[in-house]
C-alpha cells in the first residue's frame, strides 16, 4: 500500500525490489492511486497494479485514469488472499485498506512515526525507526532506508536499495536531444508546494551559466498547470534553455536518463531522476535533504533546512521564504562540484 504521492512511490520501489529478490516466486501487487499509477507501469518486479480511484473529484478531470472505487478495491484485495499486506503510507485510509485485504499479517510503522497515529491499531506488526536511534521522525535517515527497515518485521535485514525501472522509447526525449545536440541539463521549476519553488528567473540564470561554463543547453520541465512557470525560466535564460514538450512519466524517465545534470527542488521528477542515476543538484527549503533528498553520495543538496521555520508546511508562514536566501552563485558552485565528481 502506497497510494501517492509520486516521489513517495519512487521511494517505496526498493521495498518491492527487495521482496522480489528475497521471494522470487511470490506474487507482489501494489495498491496505488489512479493519478500515480504511471510510474509503477515501468516497475517490472510488480505482478499487478491495483488502481484505486480514491479522489473522485480529481479523477473526473482525467477520465482516462480509471481505477476501482474504494469498495471495489477492497473486494479485489480480499479475493486475492494475501499472506501479508504492507502499508507504507501510514494514513488511516491506507491502514484500513491493508486490514480490509484480509491478509494474515498487516505490517506498518509504529504510532510514533505514522502520519496519522490511529493507523497503528490496524496493524498486526509495526516497525519503529526510533528503535535505531532515529530522532525527529527519521530526519537523519533517508526515507528509502526507513522503508526498507520495515521489512525487518518479515525477517529481511540489510536490503540494498534497488530501483528497477524499465527503459522506454520517448519521442519527447528524442525531440529534446535533437534540439540540444544530445547534451542537456534538466531544470525543473515546479512543485506541488509553493514554498518548494525556487524563483524562475534564478533558474534562467543557472541555464546561462550552464551554457557558458559547460556548453550545456537546458530543457525546462513542466507538469499540469506549470507551463507558464517553465516559460518564465526559458524567457530568463537568454536563449540558453528550451521548453520540453508535454511529457508523460515515461517521457520523464527517458529525459532523466539522457540528461547530464538535473537542477530541481524536492519534487517527484527529482526522485525519478535520482532513481535512474541522473547527476543532481537539488534545492531544499521546508523539507530535509537527509531524509528526502537524492541518495547518491555524489549528489549535492543546497539547503536552508537548518533555518527554515515552516518544515513540512505547503506554504511559507514567514515574511520571506528561506528558499529565497539561496542565490544563483551558490547553486552554480554546487553544479561545479557535482560535475567535477566531488562527493558532498
Amino acid at each position: 500500500m502506497r497510494l501517492g504521492a509520486l516521489g513517495d512511490i519512487v521511494h517505496a520501489i526498493p521495498v518491492a525490489a527487495a521482496l522480489r529478490r528475497a521471494f522470487p516466486s511470490a506474487r507482489i501487487d501494489w495498491l496505488v492511486s489512479a493519478r500515480h499509477r504511471e510510474i509503477l507501469d515501468l516497475v517490472p518486479v510488480i505482478d499487478r497494479r491495483l488502481v484505486i480511484n480514491d479522489r473522485p473529484a480529481a479523477a473526473a478531470t482525467r477520465p482516462d485514469a480509471g481505477g476501482a472505487s474504494l469498495f471495489g478495491a477492497i473486494g479485489e484485495l480480499r479475493r486475492s488472499r494475501y499472506d501479508v499486506a504492507i502499508d507504507l503510507q501510514g494514513l488511516i485510509k491506507s491502514a484500513v485498506l491493508a486490514r480490509a485485504s484480509g491478509a494474515d499479517r498487516v505490517v506498518g510503522f509504529a504510532a510514533s512515526y505514522v502520519r496519522e497515529r490511529l493507523a497503528r491499531i490496524f496493524y498486526t506488526d509495526a516497525y519503529d525507526p526510533g528503535t535505531r536511534g532515529v530522532r525527529d521522525h527519521g530526519a537523519t535517515r533517508h526515507i528509502v532506508d526507513i522503508n526498507l527497515g520495515l521489512l525487518t518485521t518479515l525477517g529481511l535485514a540489510s536490503a540494498a536499495a534497488e530501483f528497477p525501472i524499465d527503459e522506454v522509447r520517448s519521442e519527447a526525449a528524442l525531440a529534446v536531444a535533437r534540439q540540444t545536440d544530445g547534451r542537456y541539463a534538466l531544470l525543473n521549476p515546479g512543485a506541488a508546494w509553493p514554498n518548494k519553488r525556487w524563483p524562475p528567473d534564478r533558474l534562467g540564470a543557472v541555464a546561462r551559466q550552464l551554457r557558458d561554463r559547460y556548453g550545456l543547453r537546458s530543457a525546462v520541465l513542466w507538469g499540469p498547470s506549470e507551463e507558464p512557470l517553465a516559460q518564465q525560466v526559458v524567457a530568463a535564460s537568454a536563449d540558453t534553455a528550451i521548453l520540453t514538450p508535454r511529457t508523460t512519466i515515461a517521457d520523464l524517465v527517458a529525459l532523466a536518463r539522457g540528461a547530464a545534470l538535473m537542477v530541481s527542488g524536492d519534487t517527484g521528477p527529482t526522485h525519478i531522476a535520482a532513481a535512474v542515476g541522473t547527476p543532481i543538484v537539488s534545492i531544499f527549503g521546508p523539507t530535509r535533504p537527509q531524509r528526502n533528498g537524492p541518495w547518491s553520495p555524489m549528489d549535492i543538496a543546497v539547503s536552508r533546512d537548518a533555518v527554515c521555520r515552516c518544515h513540512h508546511l505547503r506554504r511559507c508562514t514567514q515574511a520571506s521564504m528561506c528558499l529565497l536566501d539561496i542565490q544563483v552563485d551558490e547553486v552554480t558552485q554546487a553544479i561545479d562540484r557535482r560535475l567535477a565528481g566531488e562527493a558532498r
